[in-house]
């Protein structure tokens, strides 16, 4: 199994392959429009701005599972983002990313990126670097501000 293989709901409740994004930078985050980190939202969005032209894509994910901050419809999902943030990159569906209704995806990355506390992820806004050949990189805490790791990315895009 690699990254390539997952297929994800979309925001409009569509299934996307991420096999579309096969020898991109990928950059990997569960979000939530209620928690303290939100305001990442605008450096992740700085960061695909920066970086589109050089095969980077964020894509987002938002789940509901940590205290219960991502309460909204798809659909209010994607206009809290555009309207505060002005995001571009792509917010899919709502999703588990922890437990056992999990979603593959993130099952995946916890095995291929273990954190400090074990495999699964612990709040809001961890983030997961995938390079062009699908492998997990690397993996960044809750906290780490995106602008952080830009030195990261610059090194494995093409």
């Amino acid at each position: 199994m690699e990254i390539y293989d997952f297929e994800v709901p979309t925001a409009t409740g569509k299934i996307k392959s991420l096999a579309e994004y096969q020898g991109k930078v990928l950059l990997i985050v569960n979000t939530a429009s209620n928690c303290g980190f939100t305001p990442q939202y605008k450096e992740l969005e700085e960061l695909y701005q920066k970086y589109k032209q050089r095969n980077f894509m964020v894509l987002g994910f938002p789940c509901n599972q940590f205290r219960k901050q991502e309460p909204g419809t798809n659909e209010e999902i994607q206009k809290f983002c555009q309207v505060n943030y002005g995001v571009t990159f792509p917010v899919f569906g709502k999703i588990d990313v922890k437990g056992e209704n999990a979603h593959a995806l993130f099952t995946y990355l916890t095995k291929q990126a273990p954190g400090w506390l074990g495999d699964s992820v612990k709040w809001n806004f961890t983030k997961f670097l995938v390079d062009s050949q699908g492998k997990v990189r690397n993996r960044y805490a809750p906290i780490t501000s995106p602008h952080k790791f830009a030195a990261d990315i610059e090194k494995i895009l093409d």
